[in-house]
């Protein structure tokens, strides 16, 4: 079941697991002025969690402008997306997590067709999000749902000592 937080429910934000394994990562390459992505697999994979800034998500509550959707299992919040519209008339993600223990039976899908409805419902013209290039389970997800590759930073994490990651722009336009 997916709501959208309220008083009652902001307790359960980032209460999903939030962490994903690497077991490989994307390579993107520009070519023709157009990104192309291949993939790396690791010999070694590992368990990557993310840190968690705790944000006042008040401001998220009846909010024409921004909005959490929660998803719960059996009374359970297992997924959340976080996000808000943007400056350049997109939906900009700022958030998105599903339990490890409940990936792949389509919760991710479900969400963002949720976000898909409400960048509709505003006429913004797309989605756009950020990922790390070793978050290749994300990765695929936000290729088969539809969104492309936009841009590539690489000195976002650059600050993290034991971090070799990109920073992966993903947009998805919204079809008329």
């Amino acid at each position: 079941m997916i709501v959208e937080v309220n008083e009652d429910n902001k307790k359960d934000i980032n209460k999903s697991n939030v962490s994903y394994k690497v077991f490989g990562k994307i390579i993107p390459e520009f070519i023709e002025n157009e990104w192309k992505i291949k993939e790396e697999l690791l010999d070694n994979t590992y368990e990557y969690e993310y840190l968690m800034e705790e944000d006042d998500y008040n401001d998220f509550i009846n909010n024409y402008d921004k909005n959490i959707f929660l998803y719960y299992w059996k009374n359970e919040c297992v997924g959340q997306i976080i996000f808000k519209k943007y400056w350049n008339e997109n939906t900009s993600i700022q958030d998105f997590v599903v339990n490890n223990n409940h990936r792949n039976k389509g919760i991710g899908s479900l969400l963002m067709d949720k976000v898909v409805e409400w960048t509709k419902n505003r006429n913004l013209k797309g989605i756009m999000l950020e990922t790390q290039d070793v978050n290749l389970a994300a990765c695929r997800f936000y290729q088969k749902y539809g969104f492309i590759l936009g841009g590539v930073d690489t000195i976002q994490f650059s600050n993290f000592k034991d971090h070799d990651q990109k920073a992966l722009f993903w947009y998805y336009k919204i079809k008329d």
